[in-house]
């Protein structure tokens, strides 16, 4: 009979697997960056690889909730810095161990709980001083910032956040803003993940494929709780206020990243 311990990787990977539908359609705020701290905890660094292909799938079906309900403007601006950040995050990847990976991704959950509590402090900022315009010059450095993130942990929703919130757009262009800007995120990920040096020389690829055949195997069978969880959000959206949910995520997230940090041993670093 087999060991029931084995399992619980998979069923942490299906919970994060609905998580991903669930902070698609919008519910649950920081639900997101959860996602990949959960599934590290659960399949270490290849689960970066594991997710991917379901952000993809999940952006595909929030694309269809949102259509047309965004600012193509924040995407042109970030585009950029997004390109060039991905480009560095992939060479960067593959020269990480586990244990750095481990403690980069626990430091970007916690910051993220640190920016989600400030996070109405820059709103009532944004009202006093007017929504802010965005431009270039800002958009570039944003966009390499969460270029970066989301390779490393697909964590550039608070980069993200921080560059839509203060335009004080409506809720839903707002997150029909963010839908459109991350599906086209993951998607220019994807090439990036699969390809790797030893299928063609060329300097700006991966060492190694992040995505795999064991990588998207795991994603295959996990892939039908993506599209359930963005129904769920959607109709959670229409029925209940996610304020003491987000609190719960929060969190959980300060928790797995936590856990990542001593994972990674770090104080053996010095």
């Amino acid at each position: 009979m087999s060991d029931w311990h084995t399992y619980i990787p998979f069923l942490m990977a299906g919970i994060g697997s609905f998580f991903i539908g669930l902070s698609k359609a919008g519910f649950g705020g920081g639900l997101g960056l959860l996602v990949t701290p959960i599934c590290v905890v659960a399949f270490g660094p290849k689960a970066i690889g594991i997710l991917l292909p379901l952000l993809c799938m999940g952006d595909l079906f929030s694309m269809w909730a949102y259509w047309k309900k965004w600012e193509q403007r924040n995407f042109w601006l970030l585009l950029p810095g997004i390109l060039i950040g991905i480009i560095i995050g992939v060479q960067l990847f593959g020269r990480f161990t586990a244990d750095h990976l481990n403690f980069i991704i626990g430091i970007l959950s916690l910051s993220f709980v640190g920016f989600q509590m400030g996070k109405k402090y820059i709103f009532r900022r944004s009202k006093k001083s007017g929504p802010f315009i965005p431009t270039w010059k800002l958009g570039v450095p944003y966009g390499i910032f969460a270029g970066l993130t989301s390779t490393f942990a697909h964590g550039a929703g608070p980069v993200v956040t921080m560059f839509l919130l203060p335009q004080r757009m409506s809720k839903e262009y707002y997150m029909g803003t963010t839908i459109f800007i991350f599906t086209f995120i993951n998607a220019f990920k994807l090439p990036f993940f699969i390809i790797d040096q030893s299928m063609i020389d060329l300097p700006f690829l991966a060492p190694r494929g992040i995505i795999n055949a064991e990588t998207l195997k795991i994603a295959f069978y996990c892939s039908p709780l993506v599209p359930l969880g963005v129904w769920a959000g959607i109709w959670m959206n229409k029925k209940f206020t996610d304020a003491q949910f987000v609190k719960i995520i929060y969190f959980l997230t300060g928790l797995a990243g936590l856990d990542l940090i001593w994972a990674s041993k770090f104080w053996s670093w010095f």
